[in-house]
């Protein structure tokens, strides 16, 4: 029992396999194009598709569309002209007399072989042909039928058309060429005048709106036609005007070209310009806002200028007779100018050497050195160098003052002389007391006593009461040793004394002073010596203390 069902199970198997097969190759889709045609009669399902003469499908359904358009579906089953592009066309052509079709088609015009292919047929996505590759009703065309021709012998037709071949042949008469040229391009004409009206209906709108508005211009243009005649009349004046200026209007036009090519240049730094100025110009529009105010406040400021610009009117009207009277003074200047020119050249030379040179560098040079030749520096600060006469003595006067002399001394003068110029030059100053404790200020800070010097100055007088002979003098002040020499203030007279640690030296014609005394004699004078700091007496007077002692 088994043995049989095997065979069986197994031949029902294979038929199922087989059903499936059939019915997955049934149901798989292909390359198919759904052609529109305006007229798709005597066509049916299951006709030859060919290209070039070659079957490579059929005719798979036809349908009927919205627009009343036929809707033919178009198997294509060989690989290699599965590929239509936008550019294809198809024709539905008669097989035979007996009435039977085939669509002929080309999948895409003939091209050169470096020209760009056109795109392939936009696919179907949603509704009826879903899937399929749509080629539009402008790219379809149909033959007219043989039976149609012969239809034109019968009645009426046949007289109609014996109508119109003889005004046809009356108003072609001789041209025959042109119309064999027009019958062969009527249809790529038809089809253009077809594009013509369909971009006529897209643009109704646009017509309507050329329409009303060349009524709007048109009516003024009626309603002063008087002046629109004059205007034409015009017209042909200035045409006939033209006319007798054609030979200068020819000569212009043939430099056109010549300022054209000049033209050109300008044009592209014209257009340099125009990118260098677009930031300017960005700038400018980011700041509209403030010229805006800028402009709108200089209304204001315009009007409250108006007074001040009518003063200035009437100030001229003052100032005019003054400028009249000042030409001479502005002749003479200009002579006076015309006069300096030499020596503006050589100034201007000299200013230029003196920059060449280094001159103001050495002009510095010069301030600096002298400034430091003239301020020093030790261990208390910086000082000036300079000769301070604190007298009476500096000040020009009429009558003589005590202490104060131009002369030398005499050959009898005393030998104390020197050791008395501290006392005298305190005395000297008279009764001014801000002179005087400056005096006193001074003696101290350069170490001196100025009471034991007024002592010293009484002894010395009564010491040279004895007038001891000038070659005595003169020997003993040569033999002295070199200690012995006393040492002097500095005296306060115009002529300024060496200092109080230098040797004094000897006036010619002037004996010296006595070196050596005898026991009743007066000792030598002694150098003040300072207590604590030297400057401090001076310091502080100078700033305010007891400078008068």
């Amino acid at each position: 029992m088994l043995r049989r069902l095997v065979p069986i199970v197994l031949v029902l198997a294979v038929i199922v396999v087989a059903i499936v097969l059939i019915a997955s190759q049934d149901d798989k889709q292909g390359y198919q194009v759904r052609a529109i045609f305006d007229n798709a009669g005597f066509v049916i399902p299951g006709e030859d598709v060919k290209i070039a003469g070659v079957k490579v499908g059929k005719v798979a359904s036809l349908d009927v569309t919205p627009d009343f358009k036929a809707a033919v579906v178009l198997d294509i089953t060989e690989p290699g002209y599965q590929d239509f592009r936008n550019d294809a066309s198809c024709i539905v052509r008669p097989q035979n007399l007996i009435g039977e079709r085939f669509v002929e088609c080309k999948p895409t015009q003939p091209r050169s072989a470096t020209a760009q292919a056109p795109p392939k047929l936009k696919e179907i996505q949603r509704g009826p042909g879903k899937g399929q590759f749509l080629l539009p009703v402008s790219n379809t065309m149909q033959t007219v039928d043989i039976d149609l021709i012969g239809n034109t012998m019968r009645e009426p037709e046949r007289a109609r058309l014996s109508l119109i071949l003889n005004e046809l042949g009356t108003g072609l008469a001789g041209r025959g060429r042109d119309l064999n040229d027009v019958i062969r391009r009527a249809n790529p004409a038809l089809q253009e005048t077809d594009k013509v009206l369909a971009i006529l209906a897209r643009q109704n709108t646009q017509l309507e709106q050329l329409a009303v508005n060349s009524d709007t211009v048109l009516a003024p243009l009626a309603r002063d036609r008087a002046s629109v005649a004059g205007a034409i009349r015009n017209s042909s004046s200035v045409a006939e005007a033209t006319a007798e200026k054609s030979a200068a209007l020819e000569a212009d036009i043939q430099t056109l070209p010549r300022f054209l090519d000049e033209l050109q240049p300008t044009m592209e730094r014209l257009g340099s310009l125009s990118d260098q100025t677009t930031p300017l110009l960005v700038d400018l529009h980011a700041r509209a806002g403030d010229i805006n105010n800028v402009v709108r406040r200089l209304g204001p400021f315009s009007t409250a200028a108006i007074p001040a610009v009518d003063s200035l009117g009437e100030a001229a009207k003052t100032g005019t007779p003054a400028v009249v009277a000042a030409q001479p003074v502005i002749a003479d200047l200009r002579g006076l100018a015309k006069a300096v020119l030499p020596v503006g050249v050589t100034l201007r030379q000299v200013l230029e050497s003196f920059q060449e040179t280094g001159g103001i560098e050495r002009l510095m040079d010069y301030i600096f050195y002298q400034a430091s030749a003239v301020n020093g520096f030790d261990a208390v600060g910086h000082y000036l160098r300079a000769a301070l006469i604190v007298n009476q003595c500096a000040t020009y006067v009429q009558v003589p003052v005590a202490g104060c002399s131009a002369k030398f001394p005499t050959d009898t003068a005393s030998s104390s002389g020197a050791t008395a110029n501290v006392s005298s030059a305190v005395d000297a100053v008279g009764d001014d007391p801000v002179l005087r404790a400056t005096a006193i200020a001074l003696a101290r800070a350069l170490g001196q006593e100025v009471e034991k010097a007024k002592k010293e100055v009484a002894a010395g007088k009564r010491t040279t009461a004895k007038k001891t002979p000038a070659s005595k003098r003169a020997k003993r002040a040569k033999d002295a040793p070199l200690e012995s020499v006393p040492t002097v203030a500095p005296t306060a007279s115009a002529t300024p004394a060496p200092p109080l640690e230098s040797v004094p030296t000897e006036t010619p014609g002037t004996p010296p002073a006595e070196t050596a005394a005898p026991a009743t004699a007066a000792a030598p004078t002694e150098t003040a010596t300072p207590s604590g700091d030297p400057a401090d007496a001076l310091l502080d007077y100078l700033f305010g203390k007891d400078g008068g002692g």
